[in-house]
């Protein structure tokens, strides 16, 4: 499945998607970011809640296919600027992270 497809599928908002027919394979949840790059996988949605420009930086190292942002957590301007630079695809869930991660299931993996 695409994010673009995953996004419609499971009703997420578009923060922004630089590379909409990214495909997904499988997903990771995580906040603490040294564990996202040491456990999550290439090609994954990465469900979390920080909402920093670091979390761009390690969607970029780590080389997932989308970040879902749950529980209605925002990113400022700049750091949306930099995600679009960086070519790195962003999701709102308004969902805690289980039930995002819960309505991805079976779509992605």
């Amino acid at each position: 499945m695409t994010v673009k497809e995953l996004c419609k599928t499971c009703d997420f908002e578009v923060c922004c998607m630089p590379f909409p027919e990214r495909e997904v394979k499988g997903a990771y949840i995580g906040d603490l970011l040294s564990w996202v790059m040491g456990r999550a996988n290439e090609d994954n949605a990465w469900i979390t809640i920080m909402s920093n420009v670091n979390v761009v930086a390690v969607a970029t190292l780590v080389d997932t296919a989308c970040v879902i942002l749950a529980e209605g957590v925002k990113l400022e301007q700049d750091i949306i600027d930099v995600a679009k630079e960086k070519g790195v695809n962003i999701l709102y869930s308004i969902l805690p992270s289980f039930e995002t991660a819960v309505k991805i299931s079976g779509k992605v993996l």
